[in-house]
This record gives structure tokens, C-alpha cells and sequence, in this order.
């Protein structure tokens, strides 16, 4: 049985030994990396540097949300806008390994960069145990790389230090109760971001699109459980399928893209069920993303597989 307090007294105390000096922590305001970044704080205090990179694929008003987080948690911090650089960087690549890999990889370089200016030794990242093994390794076979173990770089001038390894999501969550963070329940969202919700070339186009229509998946499913219509899903959000159909936007002829509504239940994130919607919710989130994207999108589907054979995220 997992034991969340005694979990937080051990891993206090080792990274009080492991880190001798200024550490930086990956901080994308997800339950994970704000997890580790309340231990890392308790251990170290002000030797704790929380930055956050804006990539441009971070879901509505993301940023500003971890910005507020930070603050409110005390840390010190640094904000970074790279969206532009990676929208250049990401503007032509299809394949989902490579975008991951990408998406680490450069994350790495930021970070590098930053603890060259603050005289930084370590590097934290809230990888969990469904990270590393879906990202293979030794016997494993290689479901999808996540971009904190698969998109490292073959040679890293920080050290890295995970104190969440192996743990699973349900058992990150334990901790964070205890340890009063402000995400504790907060669905989880993918370190790639939108750039793994987009299928084929993720443009700044696409991610404008795909932003939009995931803000109102969240949105019309948490009025849905708040009027008691379903159970709060695990994970919600919008996928969008770079497939241009036919459509009527007002009497005109409408050659739109197709979104992918995405929800599901889990306990651990190595399994999933797809979530049992109403109709008139989905009714609902139809229509909303339909007259808000205008001709940009026309059609709306609802993902109905499990995990396995699918994933939770679509790459």
C-alpha cells in the first residue's frame, strides 16, 4: 500500500542530499511537475528555480494560470515565450515521434540556456512511471517516446533528477493532496501540449483551432457535471483530424477540418475507458465549436475507444 506521507518525508530528505546547489524544475503547472517542484521547495527553498515554457501549444490562458501558480506558491521563477520558435521548428513535421522528440529536445536547450545564466547543476522533471515505460527501453517496446525521456538529448550538460519515477498518476495525485497543491485534481495535459492534439503538421494555424475547440470541450463537460447530467471524466479535450469535408456554413459551401472529441475514465493512466457523454452534451459542445470556428470546422465526431488499443492521446 502506498504511503503518501511516509513517500514525502524520504524524498524531502533525499533531495536534500542529492541537490548541492541550485536546481532548476521543469514547471508546466500540470499535478506532476507542481508536485515536484513543493518537494524540491521544501527541501531547498530558494535554491529552487521554477520555469515555465510557453511553447504556443499550451491550451487557453495556460500560461497565465502557471504564472499565477508560481506566484502563489512562492517560487522563484522564470517565464519563457518560445512559441514562435516552436512553431518554426514544428511547422512541417508530421510524425508524432519526431514532434515529441522536438518538443524535448528543445525544451533541454531552454532550460541549458537558463542554467547557464543562473549557474544552475540540476534539472528536475515530474516524470511519472507511465512516461518512461511507454517510452520503451530494454525489453519494452516503444508505444509513444514521451518528450521528458524519449526527446532528451544524447548528451545533457544538467543533471537530471525525477523524484516521482515511480510513481503512477493516482499515486501523484495522494501526494498532492497532502501537500495542499492547487492542481491536486486537475486533469492532466500532455508536456507536448496541443502539438499532440493536432494530427500531421502542427502550424500556428491548426493550434488556434485546436485551442479553441478544446477550451469548450472543458468547459461545456464541467457544466455538464455540475449539473449533475455526468461524472467528471479523467481526461477531456479536442483532437483536431487535418481532414477537410464538405459542409453548410450559413447557404454557403463550407470545406472545413473534422474535431475529435476525446474523454475519458482512468485510474492510473495505463489503462482507459472512453466516458459515457450524454448526447445533449455532446449536442451541445457540437454546436458551440461549430459556430464559433465558422467555416473552419464543420464536423464533429466523438472517440469512443478504450486503452488499450488506443491511447488516451491521439499521438
Amino acid at each position: 500500500m502506498f504511503n503518501a506521507e511516509k513517500f514525502i518525508e524520504t524524498t524531502v530528505a533525499d533531495l536534500k542530499k542529492t541537490l548541492q546547489g541550485k536546481t532548476l524544475i521543469a514547471f508546466s503547472g500540470g499535478v506532476d511537475s507542481t508536485v515536484c517542484a513543493a518537494l524540491v521547495n521544501k527541501a531547498i527553498g530558494k535554491q529552487l528555480i521554477a520555469i515555465h515554457v510557453d511553447t504556443g501549444y499550451m491550451r487557453k490562458d495556460e500560461s497565465a494560470f502557471v504564472v499565477k501558480t508560481m506566484k502563489a506558491m512562492g517560487l522563484n521563477y522564470r517565464f519563457v515565450d518560445a512559441s514562435e520558435e516552436y512553431y518554426r521548428a514544428l511547422s512541417d513535421v508530421e510524425d508524432p515521434e519526431k514532434k515529441r522528440k522536438i518538443i524535448g529536445e528543445k525544451f533541454i536547450h531552454i532550460f541549458e540556456r537558463v542554467a547557464k545564466e543562473e549557474h544552475v547543476t540540476y534539472l528536475v522533471q515530474g516524470t511519472i512511471a507511465p512516461d518512461w515505460i511507454e517510452s520503451g527501453g530494454a525489453l519494452r517496446d516503444t508505444i509513444k517516446s514521451h518528450h521528458n525521456v524519449g526527446g532528451l538529448p544524447e548528451i545533457m550538460h544538467l543533471t537530471l533528477v525525477e523524484p516521482l519515477r515511480d510513481l503512477y498518476k493516482d499515486e501523484v495525485r495522494k501526494v498532492a493532496r497532502i501537500l495542499n497543491v492547487p492542481v491536486a485534481e486537475r486533469q492532466p495535459f500532455p508536456g507536448p501540449g496541443l502539438a499532440i492534439r493536432i494530427i500531421g503538421a502542427a502550424t500556428k494555424e491548426r493550434t488556434e483551432i485546436v485551442r479553441e475547440a478544446c477550451d469548450i470541450v472543458e468547459k461545456e463537460i464541467e457544466a455538464a457535471v455540475e449539473q449533475k447530467l455526468m461524472e467528471m471524466p479523467w481526461q477531456y479535450f479536442a483532437v483536431l483530424i487535418p481532414i477537410k469535408t464538405v459542409g453548410v456554413h450559413g447557404d454557403k459551401r463550407a470545406y472545413g477540418y473534422t474535431i475529435a472529441v476525446r474523454s475519458v475514465q482512468s485510474i492510473d493512466a495505463m489503462t482507459a475507458a472512453y466516458s459515457d457523454i450524454p448526447h445533449e452534451v455532446l449536442d451541445r459542445i457540437s454546436r458551440k465549436i461549430t459556430n464559433t470556428m465558422g467555416a473552419k470546422v464543420n464536423r464533429i465526431v466523438y472517440d469512443i475507444t478504450n486503452k488499450p488499443p488506443g491511447t488516451v492521446e491521439w499521438e
